[in-house]
């Protein structure tokens, strides 16, 4: 569903330009699909994931930044901390932006579908979105990648674990010589 969602979205931003302009009148029928594209579609997901970006970096800077500077025995501790924290933040702060989407889909992202789309291709989105095989194959998304990535960590272990605590061995020791004074 994201992959579809930023798909949509690409198309849908290129044509943020030409539809700051003169909007014409849209029929109810047109309207109609647009609404439920834009239910099928939940643009407001979009809104919560560009929340979440800054916060996963900001988790994973902390992650770097606990690895290199806090003693073993509290990294473990101290990385739950920065979770509690990332979570509360997402929490407070996910109605906010998802009240802010809500507020802003109909005059923004409905106009620019209604303008650059026919009604016979609306119809073509409501039906890729509605796809039972479109369903199914999400759904089956995540064990998927399960599988794959049990099957890529066992076949390539052996090579890259060695490597891997070399790296997170010479970036600590970096670390360590630009915290020492």
């Amino acid at each position: 569903m994201i992959k579809s969602a930023i798909a949509i979205t690409l198309i849908v931003a290129a044509s943020a330009a030409s539809a700051a302009g003169a909007q014409k009148p849209i029929s109810p029928a047109k309207q109609e699909l647009v609404q439920r594209v834009l239910q099928l579609w939940q643009v407001d997901i979009l809104a919560q994931s560009m929340l979440q970006e800054p916060v996963t970096d900001a988790v994973g800077q902390a992650r770097a930044v606990i690895q290199g500077r806090v003693p073993t025995e509290r990294r473990d501790a101290t990385m739950r901390e920065v979770a509690t924290e990332a979570k509360k933040f997402l929490d407070e702060n996910g109605p906010v932006v998802r009240a802010s989407a809500q507020k802003l889909i109909p005059s923004t992202v409905a106009p620019m579908l209604a303008e650059k789309f026919t009604e016979d291709e609306l119809r073509q989105i409501i039906a890729m979105l509605e796809s039972p095989v479109k369903k199914r194959f999400e759904e089956l998304v995540p064990e998927m990648q399960k599988a794959l990535g049990e099957k890529v960590a066992a076949e390539s272990r052996p090579v890259i674990d060695p490597k891997l605590n070399d790296f997170r061995q010479r970036i600590s020791a970096r670390l360590r010589t630009a915290i020492t004074p």
